[in-house]
């Protein structure tokens, strides 16, 4: 073959394959699945679904105000989920086509297919638009159904799922909800569940629920969100009647256990009302909502919440802190005044001991966790004051957001005298009179020297000479050699651990007290302090001496009282309890050593 032959068979070759990859890629037919039943479908548009199930009533829905209502054969709020989801499954439902003429080659009426009795007729409503579709037979496998639209040629032919969308009753579609999905966006709500009437409204900024009636107080907005998220769980059991002229009181709805009324606006967005529960099952009540005739029942537990008397829907809260604090005062056995300075600095106003920022915001944080333990008194006066002790209160504690400024005041609590292990105390701007625990208000400190700065002193550990112990009237010493090295002075007896003595004295070097006890210590010995009592003596390198000197054991603390000089003054305080234990293992005198 000559290289000419080849040339042209090469060329034909190449003519070929450009063929075939245009015809594959440009020239192939393109194949088109079974077109929409019903093209013109579109779900949000359509304002009634009728339902005419084989052997039942007929089922009716209209699109009302957003939502979805039965309308036949009861008047009751519809599942909306329900609906939209056969309205969806009926827009992409794509069957194949039976034409006439294969109808009449297979030579089988309509009737055979299940049109003359058909599972069910569904017809769809828009504003200027309708569609019938019937539901026929499965086929034999029971995994398609024969559909027929009225009006069109021949049969079509579907997959079956979709059929369990179709309702048989009307409390398929019947909504289960009590009251209407997002309880969050309601902002008043008013509701009887005995002899007074309480309302609660919403404040649009800080979205706090206040009480309106029977009194203006704080309310508890976690206890009343609480309650709201429950009341969107509770759901129908079972509907019971529907019939109007039922008599209410035989299921204790006339008059109700509990109403409750829930709007946003000016408008009512939801009301239900609440009975007694059936013979047979405490667990479930009957109920009713406002405006329409059926009586269900639910469950009980959902409801609980909005039962509680006028006090369970008030604010525990003994006060709420809505700004920073920058100042506070406090007045009483001892006054003082704790000033805040730059950023997270406190002074104590007139002390030259420097403040514990911490034990400060700790005071703030414990002040505002405050709880209520009784509401004592509402619409006080001047004159009832005296017999609570709040006249002439023990204590009183003023929070300003502004230092030095009498205006600034974000908060003022008056305690008073106490009662059954409470203390009563009045808030500033409120016509009521509280009590808190005695627990409570024992842990609120009382004087200035209760917040100086826990820090007892701070030095290196190279820099300690020698550890001296005195205990029992014993005396030993304990000579620091060099990093991790340590050694018993002539003279004194026993064995020691070097590097058990190094780890407790790193632990010295920022000794912090737990909390301070007293301050200006006169009568040690109440505290359990004694002259044979361990004490422990540091003497840096530079020739300054520290000294603690320890009282009585609190054994469930696993530490101890412990007591130091302090700018010329005696201070007591709780040691931290890690550094006891060792203390107690490597810094004592053993009774057997002479």
């Amino acid at each position: 073959m000559n290289s000419k032959t080849t040339g042209i068979w090469l060329v034909i070759a190449a003519a070929l394959l450009a063929f075939i990859f245009v015809c594959e890629h440009f020239l192939r037919p393109v194949v088109s699945g079974p077109a929409p039943l019903l093209p013109n479908l579109r779900p949000v548009a359509v304002t009634s679904v009728q339902v005419f199930p084989a052997g039942a009533l007929e089922i009716c829905t209209t699109r009302t105000n957003g939502g979805w209502v039965l309308a036949r054969p009861v008047s009751y709020p519809a599942q909306a989920a329900a609906i939209e989801a056969l309205l969806d499954a009926l827009q992409k439902l794509a069957p194949a086509k039976i034409s006439a003429a294969e109808l009449r080659e297979q030579k089988k009426s309509e009737a055979e297919f299940g049109f003359e009795r058909p599972q069910a007729t569904l017809i769809l409503a828009t504003g200027d638009q309708s569609w019938q579709l019937k539901v026929g037979n499965k086929t034999a496998p029971g995994d398609q159904v024969y559909l027929n639209l009225p009006g069109v040629d021949g049969l079509f032919l579907a997959d079956a799922g979709w059929l369990n969308l179709i309702p048989r009753t009307a409390d398929e579609w019947r909504d289960t909800a009590l009251v209407d999905a997002g309880a969050g966006g309601f902002d008043w709500i008013v509701l009887t569940n005995g002899a007074r009437v309480i309302e609660l409204r919403r404040d649009a900024t800080n979205h706090l629920w206040r009480m309106i009636r029977p009194l203006q107080a704080r309310a508890d907005t976690d206890h009343i969100t609480d309650a709201l998220q429950r009341l969107e769980t509770a759901a129908v059991t079972r509907f019971i009647t529907d019939d109007a002229k039922t008599d209410a009181s035989t299921f204790g709805l006339q008059p109700a256990d509990l109403d409750l009324w829930l709007g946003r606006g000016t408008k009512l967005a939801a009301s239900v009302h609440v009975g007694k529960s059936p013979a047979n099952d405490a667990t479930q009540v009957y109920a009713k909502r406002e405006g329409w005739n059926t009586v269900v029942t639910t469950a009980r537990e959902p409801l609980a919440p909005w039962r509680g008397a006028v006090n369970d829907f008030r604010d525990s809260r003994l006060f709420e802190l809505t700004a920073p604090v920058a100042e506070i005062e406090v007045r009483g056995q001892n006054n003082f005044v704790l000033r805040e300075q730059g950023s997270n600095d406190w002074k104590i106003v007139g002390e030259k001991f420097p403040a514990d920022a911490d034990n400060i915001q700790l005071f703030i944080k414990t002040l505002a966790g405050l709880r209520i333990a009784d509401f004592v008194k509402e619409a006080v006066t001047a004159a009832n004051l005296p017999d609570y002790g709040l006249a002439e209160p023990q204590r009183e504690v003023i929070l300003r957001t502004k230092a030095g400024d009498t205006n600034a005041v974000v908060a003022q609590l008056t305690f008073g005298t106490n009662q059954d292990n409470k203390v009563f105390v009045r808030c500033a701007g409120e016509d009521f009179i509280y009590a808190v625990t005695m627990r409570d208000f024992n842990q609120l400190p009382e004087a200035a020297w209760e917040f100086r700065d826990r820090r007892i002193w701070n030095f290196n550990t190279d820099d300690v000479a020698q550890i001296t112990i005195h205990q029992g009237g014993k005396t030993r010493q304990i000579v620091h050699n060099g990093p991790g090295k340590w050694s018993l002075v002539v003279g004194s007896q026993g064995l020691i651990e070097g590097k058990y003595i190094e780890q407790t004295a790193q632990m010295f070097h920022d000794l912090a007290a737990v909390v301070w006890v007293a301050r200006n210590l006169t009568e040690p010995e109440k505290l359990g302090f004694g002259t044979n009592n361990l004490q422990i003596t540091l003497e840096l390198k530079s020739g300054e001496k520290d000294t603690v000197d320890f009282g009585a054991e609190y054994a469930q603390r696993q530490t101890a009282l412990a007591a130091i000089t302090l700018d010329g003054e005696r201070w007591a305080f709780l040691f931290p309890p890690a550094l006891y234990q060792l203390i107690l293992s490597y810094l004592t005198i053993p009774a057997n050593v002479p």
